[in-house]
């Protein structure tokens, strides 16, 4: 997730049909009906800093490497993620877009033209002080509810990454932790291996 939020009107409820007709010039997310400004004009919600986007251009880089002419495909913001307790809801009835940093989505069937419906396989959130507690919580949640297979969290500040893996129970295990030099195994995905020195870098 990118920088601070704000919520657009905390007294009305939002669905997907809502959110395909705003045409502010700004990037909204829906969280079971709740509004949050991603990002817009100055003094509403400021770009991602150039740290922010090092590290997901390098972790993206890495992703698309690997999954060049395989089945899976990854997708950076914006690129939006549609949520819903119905399979193949309508826009009416859809209450969640989110636009993590990167996703991967491995069954695509889930998507079209307007970007993912339906859980991906692996979503990335960057996070900040202004974000941690929705990417800890109702993001964890969120994915955690929706079947997102593994979740994973950057912390660019400490440098180190979380890895969330959805267990048999339906729930997130506890995370496994890697330092900025670490090496992370992604056997969801085959043999991938990511590189964090390669992620983190220098600032």
């Amino acid at each position: 997730m990118e920088t601070a939020r704000a919520i657009k009107n905390t007294d009305q409820k939002y669905t997907y049909a809502d959110y395909l007709t705003w045409d502010d010039g700004q990037r909204w997310e829906l969280i079971n009906g709740e509004a949050y400004l991603l990002q817009g004009p100055v003094g509403l919600a400021p770009a991602p800093n150039r740290f922010h986007q090092e590290l997901s251009g390098a972790l993206f880089y890495q992703f698309f490497a690997y999954l060049k002419d395989k089945p899976c495909k990854v997708y950076d913001a914006p690129f939006d993620v549609r949520l819903s307790s119905e399979t193949q809801a309508s826009d009416n009835y859809t209450d969640t877009v989110v636009q993590p940093d990167i996703v991967v989505v491995c069954d695509k069937t889930k998507l079209d033209d307007r970007g993912c419906n339906g859980a991906p396989d692996l979503v990335i959130e960057i996070t900040s002080p202004s974000t941690a507690r929705l990417d800890l919580t109702v993001k964890f949640d969120l994915y955690e509810k929706h079947g997102v297979k593994e979740y994973w969290i950057v912390h660019p500040a400490e440098k180190t990454l979380m890895v969330f893996k959805l267990q048999e129970n339906g729930c997130y295990g506890a995370p496994d932790r890697y330092a900025e030099t670490g090496t992370v195994l992604v056997p969801l995905l085959g043999d991938l291996v990511i590189d964090l020195a390669e992620v983190f870098g220098e600032e």
